[in-house]
C-alpha cells in the first residue's frame, strides 16, 4: 500500500469534479419537490442528457452546444412528465419510474454507434494563472465551468427560496396548492417551470459525466447517480446547503475509493466500489434521524395531485 501517492490537494479538486453531476441533479430535483412534485425520473433524465450532449458535442465539435442540447433534451423528457402528472393526473411515483425506464431505453438506442468515440475536449478555466497558487490554486481556480455553475446554483437556490417573491410563490405552491390557487397563483405554471428546471439540471449533470468525467458514452453510465440525488434531497431536508454537503460527501468517497484502489489497499474492489453509495446513504440517514423535523421540512403538498376548481 502506498498512501503517500495520494495527493490531498488533487483529491479535493477531483472531489469537486466527481460531485458535480449529482449536485446539479439534486438541486434541480429540490426545486421540483419544493413546488410539490415528486419526480423519480431523475436517473432517466440524466442518462438522456448524457447521450444527447455526447452526440451533439461529437457531431458539432462543440462541448458548449453539447451541454445546451443535454439540458434541452432532458427538459423535453421532464415536460412529458409534467404533462402526464399535471394535466392527465397520472400517479407521480409510477410516472417517474416509467420516465427512468424510458430514459434508459431511449438512451441505449440513441447511443448506438457512439460507443468508443472520444468527444471534443472540454477545457477547464484557469483564472489568470491563479491555478499555480499552492493548495488553493488547483482546487478553486482550475475547474470546469460547470463546477462553478453548480456552486452558483446552490447559492442562487438558497437565496431565491429564502428572499424572493419567486421563491415565496414556489414554496406556497408546494405547501398548499389549493391556498396558492385561491390567491391567484398559477399552480400548473409554477410546477411546470420547476419540473423543466429540474430536468435541465439533470441533463447538465448527465452531460458532465459523458463529456468531462469519463469522457465517453456507455449504456447506463449514470450508474444510479440519479437515485443518489433523490436520496440526498430528501435526507438533506430540502435545504440547498445540505444538498451540497451530501453531494460532496458522495463525490469524496467516490474519489477516495479510486485512490485507495490505486494505492493497492487490501480490500475487495467490489466493496470499495459500493462504498460511496453505502456511506452516503448511511451518513444522510443519521443526519435526518429526527423524523419529526424531516416531516416538518417536507413540502406539505409533495406528491399530491392538484385539482383546479375552475
Amino acid at each position: 500500500m502506498e498512501f503517500g501517492s495520494i495527493n490531498p490537494v488533487l483529491l479535493v479538486a477531483s472531489l469537486m469534479v466527481a460531485s458535480t453531476p449529482i449536485l446539479l441533479a439534486a438541486i434541480g430535483e429540490l426545486i421540483a419537490e419544493k413546488s410539490g412534485v415528486l419526480n423519480l425520473g431523475v436517473e432517466g433524465m440524466m442518462i438522456v442528457g448524457a447521450v444527447t450532449g455526447f452526440i451533439v458535442a461529437v457531431q458539432t465539435g462543440s462541448p458548449f452546444l453539447g451541454f445546451v442540447a443535454a439540458a434541452a433534451g432532458a427538459a423535453v423528457l421532464a415536460f412529458l412528465f409534467a404533462v402526464l402528472v399535471l394535466f392527465f393526473l397520472s400517479n407521480q411515483v409510477a410516472t417517474g419510474l416509467g420516465l427512468t425506464l424510458f430514459g434508459l431505453g431511449i438512451s441505449a438506442l440513441m447511443g448506438q454507434g457512439y460507443v468508443g468515440i472520444r468527444p471534443p475536449a472540454s477545457p477547464r478555466w484557469d483564472f489568470f494563472g491563479l491555478s499555480e497558487l499552492p493548495v488553493v490554486g488547483p482546487i478553486l481556480f482550475n475547474q470546469h465551468p460547470l463546477v462553478y455553475l453548480s456552486l452558483i446554483l446552490v447559492a442562487a437556490t438558497w437565496y431565491v427560496l429564502r428572499s424572493t417573491r419567486m421563491g415565496l410563490v414556489l414554496r406556497a405552491v408546494g405547501e398548499s396548492h389549493d391556498a396558492a390557487h385561491a390567491l391567484g397563483y398559477s399552480v400548473h405554471g409554477t410546477r411546470i417551470a420547476a419540473i423543466l428546471f429540474g430536468g435541465a439540471c439533470a441533463g447538465l449533470g448527465g452531460a458532465f459525466l459523458s463529456l468531462v468525467i469519463v469522457p465517453q458514452w456507455t449504456d447506463g453510465m449514470t450508474a444510479g447517480r440519479g437515485w443518489i440525488a433523490l436520496a440526498i434531497v430528501v435526507f438533506a431536508s430540502w435545504r440547498p446547503w445540505r444538498v451540497l454537503l451530501g453531494a460532496y460527501l458522495f463525490g469524496g468517497v467516490t474519489v477516495l475509493q479510486l485512490n485507495l484502489q490505486a494505492a493497492g489497499i487490501a480490500i475487495p474492489v467490489e466493496l470499495l466500489s459500493m462504498s460511496p453509495y453505502l456511506i452516503t446513504i448511511l451518513v444522510l440517514v443519521i443526519i435526518s434521524s429526527d423524523r419529526n423535523r424531516a416531516a416538518l421540512n417536507a413540502p406539505a403538498s409533495l406528491g399530491r395531485a392538484f385539482h383546479a376548481s375552475h
